[in-house]
């Protein structure tokens, strides 16, 4: 909202049970209200819903020269920055499309995609293994000896109440640490 220059809003936990001239959910929340709908996981969505949201803008005149607003927004954050240059991200991503990645989450799923990585079928084909803080890691590892082996393949991500409220700062943290863990292992 704040992006989008939208000053009188309301947060509500729980959207179905006050009025609200608009509802703005997350994508794995539900609401039998009308809504719209965003998903903040990559760069991308983050640009793709300050580009919907600013539809809403007090400001008539928001939507003007949007592309380049939204890249003001992204040069004040090292890795968004990085992430949205289109020849740099493409570099990025050739060099990720040879690694292949076993998720274990919606939300993540979408990040290692827009990363270019493989998603692996399995945790023994795979040469990394990303996973949500909430996740046991036990579970990941069958056996003892398979979690021996996958241990420094494991990257674990914070989900959403561990990390910034701040999608774009959110989402660079857990660029970061992909990033880092795949950079040291080459």
């Amino acid at each position: 909202m704040k992006f989008c220059q939208i000053d009188d809003y309301k947060v509500n936990k729980n959207p179905d049970l006050e009025e609200g001239e608009l509802n703005i959910l997350m994508s794995e929340k539900k609401s039998e209200r009308m809504s719209l709908v965003l998903k903040l996981n990559t760069f991308n969505q983050i640009k793709e819903s300050i580009e919907k949201v600013g539809k809403y803008s007090d400001n008539p005149k928001f939507l003007e020269d949007i592309d380049e607003k939204i890249a003001n927004i992204f040069s004040n954050y090292k890795i968004a920055n990085k992430w949205t240059d289109d020849n740099e991200k493409e570099e990025f991503k050739k060099f990720n499309s040879k690694i292949k990645v076993k998720v274990y989450s919606k939300f993540l799923e979408d990040i290692i995609k827009d990363m270019g990585f493989k998603i692996a079928i399995n945790n023994d084909d795979t040469d990394f293994i990303v996973y949500p803080d909430y996740l046991d890691v036990d579970k990941i590892a069958k056996s003892e000896e398979n979690k021996e082996n996958q241990k420094n393949k494991l990257i674990e991500i914070p989900s959403h109440s561990n990390v910034s409220k701040d999608p774009i700062e959110r989402t660079e943290y857990r660029y970061s640490l992909i990033e880092e863990k795949i950079q040291n292992s080459y």
